[in-house]
Parts: C-alpha cells; sequence; structure tokens
C-alpha cells in the first residue's frame, strides 16, 4: 500500500505540475525561472514521496498535504511567476481544480463501475490526459489574456476555488452521502464548471479578436496617414523644384553676366546660395522601408515644428526580420512618446535621439530629456497614473511579447531611454 499511495501521489503530483506550467507566465529570463520552478517543486514533491514510501507518511499526509504539498506549490509558483495577484491565483486554483476533477472521476468510477484501487489509478491516468489536452488549449488563450486584462481576475477565480472546495469536500465525505445522491450532485457541479470555462474561453477569444482588430485598424490608419504625409511632403519638394527649373535660365543668364565682366567670385556666391536652395528643397529619405521611412518622416517633422532638435542615425535594409507595419507602431509610439515629453522642457533642451540597425537583428534606441521622476514596476515598464496615457507602452510591450524581443526602458542622468533589441 505505501507503494500505491507513492505511486498515486506521484503521478498526480505529476500532472499538477503539468497544468500550472500549461498556464504560469514566468518572470524574465524565462528559462531560469522556469528552472528555478521545477527544481523546487521536485523537492517538494520528492520529500513528500519519501515519506509516504518509507516512512508509513499515508494518514499523516491525508490531514496535512495541503500544508507540504499545496501550499510550497502556490507560494513557489507565485515567486516565479510575473504576475503576483489574482492571476496567478487563477492559475493555481484552475490546475488544483483540474486535478481534483480527474480524481472525482476516479472516485466515481470505483463507485459504480468495479472497486478496485488500481481500477481507480488507471482512470485517474485516462482523466489527467484529458484535462491536459483540454487545459492546453485553454492555456493557449488565457496566457494571452494575462497582459490584455488587469482586471476582474479575483471575480474569475471564485469558479475554480469555489468548485474544488466542494469537491474536495464531497470525495472526503463520499462514504457518509447518498452513492446516487454524490454522483449526481458531482456531474453537475462539472458539468456547471465546465459550461463556465467554456464561456470564460468564448469571452477570451472575443477579446482577443477584438483587440487584434483594433490593432489592424491602428496599423492601417498610421500607414496611410504616415504614407499620405510623406506624399505630400514629396508633392510639395515637386512644386518647389518645378519652380527653381522654371527660373533656373535666368539664374544661368545672371551668372554667364558676371563671368563675362569678370567677377566670379560674385557668380561662385551666386551659385553657391542657388545650391543651397536646391538642397533645401531635397526630400530626405530616412531608410529604405517604405513604411518606416514615412513614419519616421512624419514624426520628425513634428518634432522640428515644436521647435525639437532630431539626431537620427538609422542604417536598415530593404527587408526586416519582423513585420514592418508592426514595426511602424513600435516607432511611432515611442516618437510620440519623446515628443510629449520634449514638449514639457524649454526650447533649448528639447532634442530628440534615435539609432537604430537593421542587421543582424533589430536594435532601436530612443532617447529624450526629461524632468521629474518616472516609477517602473516590476517588469520594468514606465507607470503612468493620467487616465488615456500609457497606451504606447502597452503596445510597444505587447509587440516584444508577440516577437520575442527584449525591450528596456530607464531614466539615467536626466535622459529617458528606450532600447528594443530583436
Amino acid at each position: 500500500m505505501d507503494f500505491y499511495h507513492t505511486l498515486f501521489v506521484g503521478v498526480t503530483q505529476m500532472f499538477l505540475g503539468g497544468y500550472v506550467m500549461l498556464m504560469i507566465d514566468f518572470r524574465k529570463p524565462v528559462a531560469t525561472w522556469r528552472l528555478r520552478w521545477i527544481v523546487t517543486v521536485v523537492m517538494v514533491v520528492s520529500a513528500n514521496l519519501i515519506g509516504l514510501l518509507f516512512l508509513d507518511f499515508w494518514d499523516t499526509y491525508m490531514r496535512v498535504g495541503v500544508f507540504t504539498v499545496t501550499l510550497p506549490y502556490i507560494l513557489c509558483t507565485l515567486w516565479c511567476s510575473s504576475q503576483r495577484d489574482f492571476r496567478a491565483v487563477f492559475n493555481i486554483a484552475t490546475a488544483l481544480f483540474i486535478g481534483c476533477v480527474g480524481t472525482t472521476i476516479a472516485n466515481m468510477a470505483e463507485m459504480v463501475l468495479w472497486k478496485n484501487e488500481y481500477f481507480s489509478f488507471f482512470i485517474r491516468i485516462i482523466s489527467f490526459i484529458v484535462m491536459f489536452i483540454f487545459l492546453r488549449r485553454f492555456s493557449v488563450t488565457y496566457r494571452n489574456m494575462l497582459h490584455q486584462m488587469n482586471h476582474s481576475w479575483g471575480i474569475l477565480c471564485i469558479i475554480p476555488i469555489v468548485s474544488f472546495f466542494t469537491l474536495i469536500y464531497i470525495v472526503n465525505h463520499s462514504e457518509s452521502i447518498d452513492p446516487t445522491i454524490a454522483v449526481i450532485f458531482i456531474c453537475s457541479l462539472m458539468v456547471l464548471c465546465g459550461c463556465s470555462y467554456y464561456l470564460m474561453y468564448l469571452f477570451f477569444e472575443r477579446v482577443q479578436k477584438e483587440n487584434c482588430a483594433y490593432y489592424e485598424a491602428q496599423l492601417a490608419v498610421l500607414q496611410l496617414s504616415a504614407l499620405r504625409g510623406r506624399m505630400e511632403a514629396v508633392r510639395a519638394v515637386e512644386n518647389s523644384i518645378r519652380t527653381e527649373r522654371h527660373d533656373l535660365r535666368h539664374r544661368i543668364r545672371a551668372v554667364m553676366e558676371m563671368v563675362s565682366r569678370g567677377d566670379k567670385d560674385a557668380a561662385l556666391d551666386f551659385l553657391e546660395v542657388t545650391q543651397k536652395r536646391l538642397d533645401e528643397k531635397r526630400v530626405i529619405r530616412w531608410c529604405r522601408p517604405p513604411v518606416l521611412d514615412a513614419v519616421f518622416s512624419s514624426y520628425f517633422d513634428q518634432a522640428q515644428k515644436q521647435g525639437i532638435s532630431v539626431k537620427a542615425k538609422l542604417a536598415l535594409p530593404d527587408t526586416l526580420p519582423v513585420d514592418e507595419g508592426e514595426l511602424a507602431i513600435v516607432i511611432a509610439n515611442a516618437l510620440e512618446n519623446a515628443i510629449h515629453a520634449n514638449l514639457k522642457l524649454s526650447q533649448e533642451q528639447r532634442e530628440i535621439r534615435c539609432k537604430m540597425a537593421g542587421t543582424p537583428g533589430v536594435l532601436l534606441e530612443i532617447s529624450n530629456p526629461c524632468i521629474g521622476n518616472i516609477s517602473f514596476d516590476r517588469n520594468g515598464l514606465p507607470i503612468t497614473r493620467q487616465s488615456g496615457h500609457g497606451l504606447g507602452v502597452q503596445s510597444i510591450s505587447a509587440f516584444c511579447r508577440k516577437n520575442g524581443a527584449t525591450c528596456q526602458f530607464d531614466l539615467t542622468d536626466g535622459w529617458f531611454r528606450l532600447r528594443l533589441v530583436l
């Protein structure tokens, strides 16, 4: 029996760990914190298994297992998770509920079909595998929602927590409850919870589709606006060049007259002024990718009109290892934030520095002078308490998560910097 109890707990905790890993959003660096979580959980579970196998620990485990296994699971998950609020609680509660469902199904099978411990153990494994498959599909949507919904997780936690403790109570008092009533109640509860999770899944899917549609609309508006501004700038330059070309014959005659009189210095000065006028009308191309070039041109023009000095060093190839439109949104949000920060400064302090390279990977740094202190959350993202602000930072953070990029914000010596590496 000690071997059976050890096998029972070991398999259960193995699947429970798999459930938690499916849903946990590890802190960065992810590989390091995932390894810490695995090592800690293995040590906790191993200590309990040794007690069950060699120290006749089963009776005690039934009473204190929540403190020797469940509580360490919870604390370790909170320690390693990037979220330490109700989102982490929902993760753990869902894993515990799923594990409890597998155990409950096994107990019901033993109660109704065949009262045999190894038959119950086999049914439990099958149930855990089925639950793992369903949870794996749900976890993809759930993990995408972790960064898109910051509220209402406490309400969602009620479903798995209440269901978990209810099933635990029924399983532990099954001998004093009429089997038929117990089976009906358990089935009803699991159907109700299953429907609740399905509705939750549909809600998550709908939110993500709406966010995706909003993102695509934002991208389309940005591209259209930037390209329209670029076309207007090109059209204005073309009109200026057309005017200069019309006046060119008069300038040539004036230069010829100066040369014929031997006034070469005046002719050279006149030609130099003409050259400067033509250079001023030239269209500045910041980089090769057209959408990024349009975005840089649009926001740099906005900055210069506001009296903000722009220093840019851009070296980008024709093609990038990431979607050009999505990267354009990141750059637009960063430059917009930099412009707004500069407007709080005096005219002589206003400046934006932008460096970007496209090979071997995308490297971006945008910096601007900043007054006051900026607070950062535990993920290193700047915190704003003004309503309607902070959406640009969230958009940049979402881009990094989607494309596996590293993003860093910092404030050093009065300069606020955004660094992005892909």
